[in-house]
């Protein structure tokens, strides 16, 4: 049964890099790594009033009833975190979390409150915690005067440009980056990523990294060593909310969709939908033609 409840704290927690560990680790011990860091973040949810609604491949989606607890989760996240070091590898965490009405159904939650909270889990470096205005406002006195605005940001809740504010849990603030008041720092908006991964090359398309190229040329951002690869064979391009491949080859690009569909793209544009496969100047009929896997994020998927 659908309910709005207002005022209610969503938190994301990535790891970040595990896509590196499983390549590093092999996948039994990155698995074993990832399970404990995920296992160690819901555990210490109940003492901070939270609780888990879904577990997202490497990340946690958490609910809480308001923003001290889950800022206090938060920082007890990163701590823990970075106390566990399983099988002593250092890992690290971005997390994100907003404030404001939620659509509870079941034990799922739905919202524009959810993918801002996803938005600034994604914005975050490895390591930080980020919250937006309105979630610092309804902080207690303490907790309220320890975060600082880093970043401006234009909010799917508002549309309106608001600050976005870093949760500090180191104990030493000594080395922290001080803010120059004097320019502008606006963050992109929030559309989504597109992931690309290709064997140990992972790469994505967004705001902050508006093109991709790929091709033989070492100048390429992702680099195949094959001669029916053009040098710059295909671009990949953000345009508002969706995204593009554009082919500049002689031998094509072949776009697999997620239905299995097989597309030859020769110098013309293709919209790249939510997830598939990449062929430079092969089609998957062809053996020993290497191929990208894309597919959209969370933040792009859940749009609501």
């Amino acid at each position: 049964m659908l309910k709005n409840t207002d005022n209610l704290a969503v938190l994301f927690a990535d790891i970040v890099e595990s896509t590196a560990l499983y390549r590093k680790l092999g996948d039994v011990e990155a698995f074993k790594v990832v399970s404990t860091c995920l296992s160690a973040l819901t555990e210490l949810l109940p003492r901070h009033r939270g609780r888990l609604i879904k577990l997202l491949g490497d990340a946690v989606m958490c609910l809480f009833p308001d923003a001290d607890s889950a800022v206090d989760a938060a920082v007890d996240m990163q701590r823990t975190i970075a106390r566990l070091q399983p099988g002593g590898v250092e890992v690290q965490l971005r997390i994100g979390l907003h404030t404001g009405p939620v659509v509870v159904d079941g034990n799922d939650v739905y919202g524009d409150t959810v993918n801002v909270a996803a938005y600034l889990a994604d914005a975050a470096t490895p390591g930080q915690i980020l919250i937006a205005e309105a979630t610092t406002d309804e902080l207690g006195e303490t907790q309220r005067e320890a975060v600082w605005p880093i970043f401006d940001a234009i909010l799917k809740t508002s549309l309106a440009k608001t600050a976005v504010c870093e949760v500090p849990w180191h104990d030493d603030l000594t080395d922290r980056t001080q803010i120059n008041l004097h320019i502008s720092r606006t963050i992109p908006q929030d559309v989504g990523s597109l992931l690309l991964v290709l064997g140990d090359q992972e790469r994505r398309v967004d705001y902050w990294h508006e093109t991709l190229s790929i091709g033989r040329a070492a100048d390429c951002d992702l680099l195949l060593a094959d001669s029916l690869v053009s040098r710059h064979h295909a671009t990949i391009r953000i345009e508002r909310t969706q995204f593009y491949l554009v082919d500049h080859s002689i031998n094509g690009t072949f776009v697999t969709r997620a239905s299995g569909e097989e597309i030859h793209v020769v110098r013309r544009e293709i919209m790249l939908e939510v997830r598939g496969e990449i062929r430079p100047g092969y089609s998957r009929t062809n053996e020993g033609g290497a191929f990208i896997e894309f597919h959209r994020d969370r933040r792009s998927i859940y749009r609501v």
